[in-house]
């Protein structure tokens, strides 16, 4: 699986835009009969459930099936915590199946003083150091690889608060907004060999991820995980349930978009840096590619994160039967956030404008602009619209400058 040819070496395109080629996006309102959607009803009833499928089966897999037992189990209460500000929760959430093999992970929630009486919307996003490392309170339990290798204290401890500023907790709480994560290692593994640890246990004897991957994808489990932290949220006091946002950062940005996509109880949807198999386009074969991506798997020993039949067009991008264009359409009409940065040229940002640009189509069924933008704008001036973009100078990152940005749209669109 994923080899590469001896014409072909594994590799990325350069970031080179006077050598990106000629290219036509496929159409996401050209129906399988040569129709044309017209209308969002027309879009929401059938179209959209086409274009799901293609992605379905060529880029992230089918839809993981809904746990058949949950609850929720609070771990701990801290009533005065980040200086006072917030009410902050731990949370494990079990599932299970009929089966009854089980599995869990727990959610650290903050939520404003007072938001039990008068719910706020809420953001809810995938860690990937562990719930402790998104904070720099140190009575936060550790989570994600710290806790499965049992860590001693001085690893727990070098990691605490070390992605504090990928959260911005207090500046969201500030601004009347909840927040929540998880770490997405406690969902679905992110290294070769830990799979029979993962989600897939609850649905295989003996989980092998080359099988596994003709149905079903890591950014699958990852997405189902979000599902199931929603579920959490929206049981919880204090919670707007019509106003949740979910967010992601890089392989994450590329989660929460096809989290947006397959679960539409999400109110907002925000990719931050997602690049190749998130926000960019293939077609403009700019930067990361899937060829880069499998080698990346290869040197790192992280699983392949999608379907295997998406081999077939390394190299051949331009016979994909979609593009990234039309993952974000799926999002429509609610809004949506694309973020990028000038130092991340290999996740092509033009091509997650032009990608943008390109699912206003759709967007404008339902009397909406889309992206208020024809041209990719200088960096750190936010477009805001139906669809936002930023393109913030700096590194591949999620700063306090971009959530400055999603709290902005987030007093626009959540905060009714």
């Amino acid at each position: 699986m994923y080899s590469q040819s001896p014409d072909r070496p594994f590799g990325a395109y350069p970031c080179d835009e006077s050598i990106v080629p000629d290219y036509t996006l496929p159409d996401p309102l050209l129906k399988a009969d040569g129709t044309r959607v017209t209308t969002a009803q027309e879009w929401m009833n059938h179209q959209r459930a086409a274009i799901l499928d293609i992605f379905k089966k060529y880029e992230y897999g089918e839809i993981i099936p809904n746990p058949e037992i949950l609850w929720f189990e609070q771990l701990t209460r801290r009533d005065d915590a980040l200086d006072g500000l917030a009410i902050r929760k731990e949370i494990r959430i079990h599932v299970g199946m009929a089966n009854g093999r089980t599995t869990a992970f727990d959610m650290l929630l903050y939520l404003p003083q007072g938001a039990e009486s008068h719910p706020v919307p809420a953001f809810l996003g995938l860690n990937f150091k562990g719930n402790h490392a998104t904070t720099t309170e140190e009575d936060v339990h550790p989570t994600g690889l710290d806790m499965q290798d049992n860590a001693d204290e001085a690893t727990v401890r070098e990691h605490r608060g070390i992605q504090a500023s990928r959260w911005c907790f207090k500046e969201t709480i500030s601004r009347g907004y909840a927040s929540a994560t998880i770490c997405y290692h406690d969902i679905f593994r992110d290294q070769v060999g830990h799979a029979q640890e993962s989600i897939f246990r609850l649905f295989y004897d003996q989980v092998v991820m080359e099988q596994v991957n003709e149905t079903y994808t890591p950014i699958g489990a990852w997405a189902w995980g979000l599902s199931r932290g929603f579920d959490c949220l929206a049981a919880q006091a204090g919670i707007l349930q019509g106003s949740i946002a979910v967010h992601g950062h890089s392989r994450l940005g590329k989660t929460s978009l096809w989290t947006g996509a397959i679960d539409q109880r999400f109110a907002m949807v925000i990719s931050n840096d997602s690049g190749c198999c998130g926000g960019a386009l293939h077609r403009r074969k700019y930067g990361e590619n899937l060829s880069q991506h499998f080698q990346s798997h290869l040197n790192h020993k992280v699983p392949v994160w999608f379907v295997n039949k998406l081999d077939e067009y390394l190299w051949r991008e331009e016979n994909l039967p979609f593009d990234q264009h039309e993952l974000m359409a799926l999002s429509a009409p609610r809004p949506l956030a694309i973020a990028t940065a000038t130092d991340d040229q290999v996740a092509d940002p033009r091509g997650e404008f032009l990608a943008a640009k390109a699912a206003s189509e759709v967007y404008r069924l339902f009397g909406s602009k889309g992206l208020p933008a024809d041209e990719m704008p200088v960096p750190d001036l936010n477009i805001t619209g139906d669809i936002s973009f930023h393109y913030r100078t700096g590194k591949h990152d999620q700063t306090p400058q971009d959530w400055a940005h999603y709290l902005d749209l987030a007093d626009i669109y959540l905060a009714k």
